[in-house]
């Protein structure tokens, strides 16, 4: 089991146990936090599953270019801008911040 620090739209942090298993969007969304709407259900097409990740040693796989395009089109994007859908859930992302970026 991993910890992950979530971070809703009003700025609350919750803190979830999950299995480091599917992905980041499914553990945020089974874990009742509404604001990551998720619209496409995973298919990296739709951008609503946008995420700000903290700083951190863990290390994730770079985005993909059509990842890359979708968040380019985020008024939102930063430099830990990922879309959860996109990223695995792995041993090594116990203790990571994760912010709920607002869709656009």
């Amino acid at each position: 089991m991993i910890q992950l620090h979530i971070t809703d739209l009003s700025g609350t942090e919750r803190t979830i146990t999950v299995a480091p298993t599917g992905t980041l969007m499914e553990a945020i969304r089974d874990n009742g936090f509404s604001d990551l709407l998720a619209a496409c259900g995973g298919c990296c097409s739709c951008a609503t599953c946008h995420v700000a990740l903290a700083p951190s040693d863990i290390v994730l796989a770079p985005a993909s270019d059509e990842e890359d395009e979708l968040l380019d089109s985020s008024d939102e994007r930063s430099m830990g801008s990922r879309l959860a859908c996109q990223l695995p859930l792995m041993p090594a992302m116990d203790g990571l911040k994760v912010r709920i970026v607002e869709a656009a």
